[in-house]
Formats: structure tokens, sequence, C-alpha cells
């Protein structure tokens, strides 16, 4: 049964109409898909803007409550008074002053050390200049001067020291240094200058004895 079921499919095969072969068609290429992102297109920066002009700060407005002082135009006017008196520190002296305009009047004092009263009386009127005139009030008086301060007297002892004092000592007497050395004369040499032998004389010539014949 198999064999004939074979052979049938065998028939078939060879009875069919053969067509066309396929064609062989190459893998297309590998493209790896690239890791690295590329940057993206350079663009410039935009232009430089200036900065705006310079305007200066607007000139300042003093506040609405402000208001300048006023013009001394009017002729000085015034009138002032003091004093001091300290009992405890012998201090009395005054002053006191008045002017309207040109006309200035006014006096001081103070209380000297001798008890009187010094009073200087003043007066300034237009062009006449400083014009004073001065007084005293009361008595000088000079008390005799007591001393408030009384020393303690000097100590003395009431007995006669029992330790007696080594009298002075009597130093020695100042040093009185060796005489000036005297130096050994100059040198005299013992011998006698060098005199030179006197000159040689040679010996006359020999004169034969005379011949005895």
């Amino acid at each position: 049964m198999k064999v004939l079921l074979v052979i049938s499919l065998a028939a078939l095969a060879l009875a069919a109409p053969e067509g066309p072969r396929p064609t062989y068609a190459p893998a297309p290429p590998y493209h790896p898909t690239p890791a690295y992102t590329p940057a993206p297109p350079y663009r410039p920066a935009p232009a430089y803007t200036p900065a705006p002009a310079y305007r200066p700060a607007p000139a300042y407005a003093p506040p609405a409550s402000y208001r300048p002082a006023a013009a001394y135009e009017a002729p000085p006017k015034y009138d002032f008074n003091w004093v001091v008196k300290d009992d405890y520190s012998a201090n009395d002296y005054g002053h006191q002053e008045s002017r309207d305009g040109y006309n200035t009047q006014g006096s001081y004092y103070v209380q000297l050390p001798d008890g009187r009263l010094q009073k200087v009386t003043y007066h300034v009127d237009g062009d006449s200049g400083y014009v004073a005139e001065v007084t005293y009030e009361g008595q000088a008086q000079y008390p005799a001067h007591q001393p408030s301060y009384h020393p303690t007297p000097s100590y003395r002892p009431t007995h006669s020291p029992s330790y007696r004092t080594t009298p002075l000592y009597h130093t020695t007497p100042s040093y009185h240094p060796t005489p000036s050395y005297h130096t050994t004369p100059s040198y005299h040499p013992t011998t006698p200058a060098y005199r030179p032998r006197p000159t040689y004389r040679p010996t006359p010539a020999y004169t034969p004895a005379p011949a005895y014949g």
C-alpha cells in the first residue's frame, strides 16, 4: 500500500509542468545603528546688542516740607545774662549783654581774691569803638597767712648712741710710678777701627857677588 502511494506521488511530480526556477537575491548590506549621536548643526550667537545710552539720574528735588534758611537781612538783636556763684570754691562772676542793631551795651564782673568786686561796663555805638569803664567795689583785705600744715618736729634721740663708728679710713698714698727708664748709652765698639796693612814693597833684585880671579 505504501509502495503504491509513493509511486503515485512520483508520477504526479513528473507529470507536472516545469516552472521557472526562483532567482537568488543576495541579502541586503548590513548597516549597524550608529552609537554616536552627531552634534546639532552650529548656530552662531545672535549679534551683540549694545547697552542702552546712559541717562543721568534726575536732579534731587528737596522734600516739600524743606524751607531754606531765612536771610538775615534784619539788624541783629539779642539779650543774654549768665551768673556763676559757688561759695565752696569762692567763684563769683557773671556777664550781661544786649544788642540792638549797631548799639551794644553790657557788663561783666568777677570777685577778686582780695575781697573786692571788679566790674567792667562797656558799650559800642556805631563806629565809636569799644568803650569800657572799670570800677571796684569793697575794700582790699590781706589777712596774715596761717598755714594749715604743721610739720612734724624732727626726730632727736633721747640717749647717746653706744655705737662708735670706725675712724675714717686713711688710704694708701697715691702711687708713685718708677722713674722713667734711662736707656743704655749708644754702643762704643772696643776694637779700634780697622787699619789696612802698608802697601807691599818687593825686595830689590839680587846683585851677584863679584867673581874673584
